[in-house]
Protein backbone atom coordinates (compact mmCIF):
# COMPACT_ATOMS: atom_id res chain seq x y z
CA UNK A 1 0.00 0.00 0.00
CA UNK A 2 1.16 3.56 -1.11
CA UNK A 3 0.53 6.55 1.19
CA UNK A 4 0.45 9.82 -0.50
CA UNK A 5 1.00 12.99 2.21
CA UNK A 6 0.50 16.71 1.88
CA UNK A 7 2.79 18.75 3.13
CA UNK A 8 3.52 21.97 1.16
CA UNK A 9 1.69 24.42 3.17
CA UNK A 10 3.25 26.23 5.56
CA UNK A 11 0.49 26.13 8.48
CA UNK A 12 0.21 30.03 8.98
CA UNK A 13 -2.58 29.69 11.61
CA UNK A 14 0.43 27.93 13.69
CA UNK A 15 1.92 31.81 13.85
CA UNK A 16 5.85 31.98 14.82
CA UNK A 17 5.72 27.52 15.38
CA UNK A 18 5.60 27.80 11.60
CA UNK A 19 7.77 30.78 10.79
CA UNK A 20 10.81 28.92 9.65
CA UNK A 21 9.83 25.73 9.37
CA UNK A 22 7.03 23.83 7.85
CA UNK A 23 3.95 22.60 10.35
CA UNK A 24 4.87 18.82 9.17
CA UNK A 25 8.51 19.13 10.81
CA UNK A 26 6.57 20.30 14.12
CA UNK A 27 9.22 18.34 16.79
CA UNK A 28 6.04 16.27 18.83
CA UNK A 29 8.30 14.15 21.46
CA UNK A 30 10.90 12.21 19.69
CA UNK A 31 9.70 12.43 16.16
CA UNK A 32 8.54 15.59 14.09
CA UNK A 33 4.62 15.50 12.85
CA UNK A 34 5.81 13.57 9.76
CA UNK A 35 7.82 11.62 11.59
CA UNK A 36 5.07 9.77 13.62
CA UNK A 37 2.54 9.87 10.35
CA UNK A 38 5.63 7.76 8.67
CA UNK A 39 6.01 5.31 11.80
CA UNK A 40 2.11 5.04 12.21
CA UNK A 41 2.29 4.03 8.73
CA UNK A 42 4.52 1.74 8.23
CA UNK A 43 3.46 0.08 11.75
CA UNK A 44 -0.05 -0.39 10.37
CA UNK A 45 0.91 -2.13 7.05
CA UNK A 46 2.36 0.90 4.62
CA UNK A 47 5.39 -0.20 2.27
CA UNK A 48 6.03 3.33 0.29
CA UNK A 49 5.23 7.25 1.00
CA UNK A 50 5.27 9.59 -1.30
CA UNK A 51 5.78 13.39 0.16
CA UNK A 52 4.58 16.51 -1.11
CA UNK A 53 6.43 19.48 -0.37
CA UNK A 54 6.44 23.09 -0.36
CA UNK A 55 7.54 25.73 1.86
CA UNK A 56 11.15 24.89 3.16
CA UNK A 57 11.33 21.97 0.94
CA UNK A 58 14.95 21.27 1.88
CA UNK A 59 14.29 20.67 5.40
CA UNK A 60 11.45 18.55 4.41
CA UNK A 61 13.65 16.35 1.86
CA UNK A 62 16.40 16.10 4.65
CA UNK A 63 13.52 14.98 6.82
CA UNK A 64 12.46 12.07 4.27
CA UNK A 65 15.91 11.10 3.82
CA UNK A 66 16.32 10.51 7.58
CA UNK A 67 12.96 8.62 7.37
CA UNK A 68 13.49 6.30 4.64
CA UNK A 69 13.78 2.40 5.78
CA UNK A 70 14.96 -0.62 3.64
CA UNK A 71 11.39 -1.47 4.04
CA UNK A 72 9.82 1.59 3.25
CA UNK A 73 10.46 3.37 -0.21
CA UNK A 74 10.29 7.22 0.50
CA UNK A 75 10.32 10.01 -2.07
CA UNK A 76 8.89 13.68 -2.62
CA UNK A 77 6.94 15.50 -5.10
CA UNK A 78 7.89 19.22 -5.26
CA UNK A 79 4.27 21.78 -5.20
CA UNK A 80 5.98 24.96 -6.65
CA UNK A 81 3.12 27.40 -6.44
CA UNK A 82 2.22 26.14 -2.74
CA UNK A 83 1.73 29.64 -1.64
CA UNK A 84 -0.75 30.28 -4.38
CA UNK A 85 -2.96 27.74 -4.00
CA UNK A 86 -4.84 25.41 -2.35
CA UNK A 87 -4.47 21.48 -1.58
CA UNK A 88 -6.31 20.86 -4.66
CA UNK A 89 -3.26 21.59 -6.54
CA UNK A 90 -1.15 20.08 -4.42
CA UNK A 91 -3.09 16.70 -5.09
CA UNK A 92 -2.52 17.76 -8.86
CA UNK A 93 0.92 17.77 -8.69
CA UNK A 94 1.57 13.98 -7.36
CA UNK A 95 -1.33 12.91 -9.70
CA UNK A 96 1.20 10.43 -11.50
CA UNK A 97 1.26 8.70 -8.45
CA UNK A 98 -1.96 8.02 -7.81
CA UNK A 99 -2.05 4.63 -9.49
CA UNK A 100 -3.63 1.15 -8.18
CA UNK A 101 -4.76 1.69 -4.64
CA UNK A 102 -3.53 4.37 -2.30
CA UNK A 103 -4.17 6.05 1.04
CA UNK A 104 -4.01 10.13 0.92
CA UNK A 105 -3.29 11.65 3.88
CA UNK A 106 -3.04 15.60 5.26
CA UNK A 107 0.23 16.76 6.12
CA UNK A 108 -1.72 17.90 9.71
CA UNK A 109 -3.41 14.83 10.32
CA UNK A 110 -1.69 12.75 13.37
CA UNK A 111 -2.59 8.98 13.25
CA UNK A 112 -2.89 6.24 15.00
CA UNK A 113 -1.40 2.91 13.44
CA UNK A 114 -5.00 1.03 14.24
CA UNK A 115 -6.97 3.99 12.25
CA UNK A 116 -3.96 2.71 8.83
CA UNK A 117 -5.18 -0.88 10.03
CA UNK A 118 -8.86 -0.28 9.82
CA UNK A 119 -8.92 1.72 6.82
CA UNK A 120 -6.97 -0.82 4.58
CA UNK A 121 -8.94 -3.75 5.91
CA UNK A 122 -11.86 -1.76 5.21
CA UNK A 123 -14.65 -3.03 2.81
CA UNK A 124 -13.64 -2.78 -1.29
CA UNK A 125 -14.57 0.53 -2.46
CA UNK A 126 -13.76 2.74 -4.98
CA UNK A 127 -13.02 5.62 -2.35
CA UNK A 128 -13.11 5.44 1.48
CA UNK A 129 -13.18 8.19 3.96
CA UNK A 130 -11.89 8.00 7.25
CA UNK A 131 -14.33 9.38 9.95
CA UNK A 132 -14.79 10.20 12.86
CA UNK A 133 -18.00 10.61 15.06
CA UNK A 134 -18.88 13.72 17.46
CA UNK A 135 -21.83 14.88 18.94
CA UNK A 136 -21.54 18.25 17.55
CA UNK A 137 -19.52 19.96 14.54
CA UNK A 138 -17.91 23.56 14.89
CA UNK A 139 -17.23 25.27 11.58
CA UNK A 140 -13.64 24.17 10.65
CA UNK A 141 -14.84 20.10 10.78
CA UNK A 142 -14.73 18.67 7.48
CA UNK A 143 -18.30 17.57 7.80
CA UNK A 144 -19.58 14.74 5.45
CA UNK A 145 -23.32 13.03 4.78
CA UNK A 146 -23.85 9.52 4.88
CA UNK A 147 -27.10 7.87 3.85
CA UNK A 148 -28.54 4.93 5.15
CA UNK A 149 -26.85 2.84 3.22
CA UNK A 150 -23.33 3.95 4.10
CA UNK A 151 -22.83 5.87 1.05
CA UNK A 152 -21.28 9.45 1.05
CA UNK A 153 -23.93 12.05 -0.43
CA UNK A 154 -21.57 15.50 0.34
CA UNK A 155 -18.65 16.53 1.93
CA UNK A 156 -18.11 20.23 2.84
CA UNK A 157 -17.09 22.43 5.78
CA UNK A 158 -20.45 24.27 5.54
CA UNK A 159 -22.81 21.40 5.50
CA UNK A 160 -25.89 22.13 7.80
CA UNK A 161 -24.96 20.36 11.39
CA UNK A 162 -28.88 19.20 11.48
CA UNK A 163 -27.68 16.99 8.62
CA UNK A 164 -24.10 16.08 9.37
CA UNK A 165 -22.97 12.43 9.88
CA UNK A 166 -19.54 12.35 10.78
CA UNK A 167 -16.26 14.56 10.47
CA UNK A 168 -13.91 13.54 7.28
CA UNK A 169 -10.09 13.78 9.58
CA UNK A 170 -8.23 13.86 6.49
CA UNK A 171 -7.14 10.46 5.03
CA UNK A 172 -8.73 8.52 2.02
CA UNK A 173 -8.51 5.32 0.52
CA UNK A 174 -8.60 5.12 -3.34
CA UNK A 175 -8.91 1.80 -4.84
CA UNK A 176 -8.17 1.71 -8.88
CA UNK A 177 -10.97 2.77 -10.34
CA UNK A 178 -11.52 5.80 -7.48
CA UNK A 179 -7.83 6.63 -8.09
CA UNK A 180 -8.16 6.98 -11.97
CA UNK A 181 -11.67 8.88 -11.30
CA UNK A 182 -10.22 11.67 -9.04
CA UNK A 183 -6.90 11.89 -11.46
CA UNK A 184 -9.53 13.08 -14.25
CA UNK A 185 -11.88 15.35 -11.36
CA UNK A 186 -8.36 16.76 -10.43
CA UNK A 187 -7.43 17.73 -13.96
CA UNK A 188 -10.72 18.98 -14.70
CA UNK A 189 -10.92 20.91 -11.52
CA UNK A 190 -7.32 22.37 -12.18
CA UNK A 191 -8.51 24.28 -15.56
CA UNK A 192 -11.14 26.14 -13.76
CA UNK A 193 -10.67 29.83 -12.91
CA UNK A 194 -11.29 28.53 -9.60
CA UNK A 195 -9.27 25.77 -9.62
CA UNK A 196 -5.84 26.97 -7.94
CA UNK A 197 -8.56 27.75 -4.53
CA UNK A 198 -10.31 24.72 -4.79
CA UNK A 199 -10.10 22.34 -1.82
CA UNK A 200 -9.80 18.32 -3.12
CA UNK A 201 -12.77 17.41 -1.35
CA UNK A 202 -14.66 19.61 -3.45
CA UNK A 203 -14.36 17.21 -6.00
CA UNK A 204 -14.49 13.91 -3.34
CA UNK A 205 -18.03 15.51 -3.13
CA UNK A 206 -18.59 15.72 -6.73
CA UNK A 207 -17.25 12.02 -7.89
CA UNK A 208 -19.72 11.29 -4.60
CA UNK A 209 -22.46 11.77 -7.14
CA UNK A 210 -21.41 9.49 -9.93
CA UNK A 211 -19.07 7.04 -7.92
CA UNK A 212 -19.25 5.03 -5.33
CA UNK A 213 -17.81 6.73 -1.92
CA UNK A 214 -18.20 5.55 1.37
CA UNK A 215 -17.06 5.70 4.97
CA UNK A 216 -14.46 3.92 7.16
CA UNK A 217 -15.17 4.54 10.97
CA UNK A 218 -12.40 5.17 13.12
CA UNK A 219 -14.22 5.94 16.76
CA UNK A 220 -12.39 5.02 19.87
CA UNK A 221 -9.04 5.29 18.08
CA UNK A 222 -6.85 8.95 18.97
CA UNK A 223 -5.93 10.79 16.02
CA UNK A 224 -6.01 14.90 16.18
CA UNK A 225 -5.37 17.41 13.57
CA UNK A 226 -2.88 20.15 13.97
CA UNK A 227 -4.04 23.64 12.64
CA UNK A 228 -3.99 26.46 15.49
CA UNK A 229 -1.38 26.46 18.99
CA UNK A 230 -4.25 24.71 21.05
CA UNK A 231 -3.55 21.99 18.65
CA UNK A 232 -0.33 21.54 18.92
CA UNK A 233 -0.90 21.15 23.15
CA UNK A 234 -3.05 18.61 22.16
CA UNK A 235 -0.82 16.62 19.58
CA UNK A 236 1.87 17.03 22.09
CA UNK A 237 0.10 15.01 24.58
CA UNK A 238 -1.25 12.60 22.32
CA UNK A 239 2.24 11.44 20.89
CA UNK A 240 3.32 11.59 24.59
CA UNK A 241 0.76 8.70 25.11
CA UNK A 242 1.98 7.16 22.06
CA UNK A 243 5.98 7.10 22.54
CA UNK A 244 5.47 5.31 26.18
CA UNK A 245 4.14 2.27 24.10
Amino acid sequence: MKAIILSAGKGSRLGELTANRPKCLLQLGPRSLLGWQVHMLRAGGVSSVVVVTGFETAQVEAEVKKLSQADLVMRTVLNPFYHLADNLSTCWMARTEMQDDFILLNGDTLIDEDIVRRLIAAPPAPITLTVDHKASYDDDDMKVRVDASGRVLNVSKKLDPAIVSAESIGMIRFRADGANAFVAELEDAIRTDTGLQAFYLASIAKLAQRLHVTTASIDGLKWCEVDFPKDYETAQNVTAAWAKR
